[in-house]
């Protein structure tokens, strides 16, 4: 069987539900499709946060090699200050100094055919362009995110370090794949040289780790709970004007928040969902609840009555991994973002109406009206669109990916 290393940073024990799944799933479905993976990964000193809920899942017989690598702001850090150079490209930049040797011995002893990395986080295309370079592999080189969008980042020191990166990544690399159809559009337009060396390689779900999860009831007894799973970013997925909305309800239809909750599993900024919650006087409407095992996750998505998408317009080229197990739990999916962008094109080709603006109070309550007096009314997914986002078919989709690279020597 063909080997391929697959260096990323995210993958168990660290702490997290759908971005770890990319390359654990290709790493389960890779060999029905012809090729062995061997994992390079970080030291799990590196992450801030572990469990080792999700490490049965890693597939039997898959090597997994962890390079030496610390946090610069926990490890190298006085006071909590450290020379910025030891955040560039990020606060992992050391893991490059022990994955190189480490991916140098692999592809000595296990002979790969190719190099895959996964962004974020920055430094591990910057460990897949390294060995790529030595070893003349075909890499294939995968975005999950824009590496430079809009004004993200805005250290201007690592953002010229995240540019470089990146360019020298889509340059090189055999294929550049990008999760979404507007950052492959965006990355065409800005590489025109490369186009035909570009692929879409969406995110999805796994049907295995939804097997013998069924809906038990609901999880509150007496009102309806809409649920967002995952993390807040304060700048990507702003919520201010959803709790906004809440205090625009709770002033003009008192009976309609009487019967809705809002339940943020996991955001991460619980001081910043508190304060807006008190700020806005809907303490008793807004659930603050901590991180559960991946799969104690997934059950709570098949038992809320509503699940939440937030994404700001500055994210436009961006859909939330989460969406895909949103579609595949079969729940209704409330979806706060500019209509314009790729998540709301997701949404709307699953055969999803219920739709609203992040940034406008007055949508998102006139949305979350509707929801409260129907909530099956244009919020459920499609059977084809649930079916077209698994992740075993995204791995096929990798794996002649891997091929072509092969077959054309990397060029």
């Amino acid at each position: 069987m063909k080997r391929v290393l697959l260096i990323a940073f995210h993958f168990p024990p660290v702490q997290g539900s759908s971005g770890v799944q990319r390359t654990l799933r290709f790493a389960r479905y890779l060999p029905d499709f012809g090729w062995e993976p061997i994992v390079l990964t970080a030291h799990p000193r590196a992450y801030a946060e572990t469990s080792d809920d999700q490490l049965k899942d890693i597939p039997p017989g898959v090597r997994v090699i962890r390079a030496p690598a610390w946090d610069s702001s926990r490890h190298l850090s006085i006071a909590g200050r450290y020379p910025g150079f030891l955040a560039r490209p990020d606060r992992w930049m050391s893991w490059w100094l022990g994955a190189v040797p480490a991916g140098l011995k692999i592809i000595r002893e296990f002979n790969p055919l190719a190099i895959w990395s996964t962004y974020p986080i920055a430094t591990a295309h910057r460990i897949g362009g390294s060995l790529a370079r030595v070893s003349a592999l075909p890499w294939i080189a995968d975005f999950r995110d824009p590496m430079v969008d809009g004004d993200y980042p805005s250290d201007p020191a690592i953002r010229r370090s995240f540019e470089a990166i990146q360019a020298n990544a889509i340059r090189r690399a055999a294929c550049s794949t990008f999760t979404t159809p507007s950052a492959l559009a965006m990355f065409r337009r800005q590489f025109p040289e490369r186009a035909n060396h570009m692929a879409l390689l969406e995110n999805g779900y796994d049907e295995e780790t939804f097997a013998g999860q069924t809906a038990t009831g609901r999880l509150h007894p007496e009102r309806l709970t809409l649920l967002h799973s995952g993390v807040i970013y304060p700048s990507e997925r702003d919520p201010t004007q959803l709790f906004a909305a809440l205090r625009l309800l709770k002033e003009r239809a008192p009976a309609v928040l009487a019967r809705l909750g809002v339940r943020f599993r996991a955001p991460i900024h619980f001081d910043l969902l508190a304060d807006l919650a008190r700020t806005y006087g809907v303490e008793e409407h807004v659930e603050l609840a901590q991180p559960v095992p991946y799969r104690e996750a997934l059950a709570e998505m098949l038992n809320a009555d509503g699940l939440l998408i937030l994404q700001a317009a500055n994210c436009n080229a961006q859909v939330p991994a989460k969406l895909y197990e949103y579609l595949r739990a079969r729940r209704p999916v409330l979806t706060l973002t500019d209509p314009a962008g790729d998540t709301a094109q997701v949404v709307r080709d699953a055969g999803i109406g219920a739709l609203a603006r992040l940034d406008d109070a007055a949508d998102i309550a006139s949305l979350l009206e509707r929801f409260v007096a129907q909530p099956d009314a244009g919020t459920l997914p499609t059977e084809a669109a649930i079916r077209g986002a698994s992740r075993r078919g995204r791995t096929e989709a990798l794996a002649g990916l891997l091929d072509r690279a092969v077959a054309h020597g990397g060029a």
